[in-house]
């Protein structure tokens, strides 16, 4: 199975958010679309970072309150891990655990097309195993 299926079975929609926006703009757009992550990209299609709930809070812990006033170009990941749609879901899920991240945007031809997170691949991996047993289990009541 390819992130082609993954990305088929959830659908392509991602939230994206400008690097000069506030991370209180960043925090509503969370909260609004019930999301861990946000691409940061200035047009919408290319990709200049990731930040996640994660990046929120260690900055909150070493910054303070005064992080929901920063931008979030202040915060972000710009060394973003992504993927294309041709690649295993099992070699994006030993990528993801690997390197021990959460959410990784799908680009082709350079523009983004989704974002996967590990939430995804697992239950893409859990349907997968549901639909081998079914199988099995009509094949043994034949």
């Amino acid at each position: 199975m390819k992130i082609s299926d993954v990305v088929r079975r959830k659908g392509g929609g991602v939230v994206t958010v400008k690097p000069d926006e506030t991370v209180g703009t960043l925090l509503q757009l969370l909260a609004d679309h019930g999301i861990g992550a946000v691409v940061v990209s200035e047009d919408g299609e290319g990709v200049s970072g990731i930040v996640s709930e994660r990046d929120i809070v260690r900055h909150l812990h070493s910054d303070g309150p005064s992080v929901v006033d920063a931008s979030i170009a202040s915060i972000m990941t710009s060394d973003v891990r992504t993927s294309d749609l041709g690649v295993p879901v099992e070699e994006l899920a030993r990528t993801m655990t690997d390197m021990r991240i959460r959410h990784v945007p799908v680009v082709v031809d350079g523009k983004l097309e989704a974002i996967v997170s590990i939430g995804d691949i697992v239950k893409h991996r859990i349907d997968e195993l549901q639909a081998e047993r079914d199988q099995l289990v009509g094949y043994i009541q034949q």
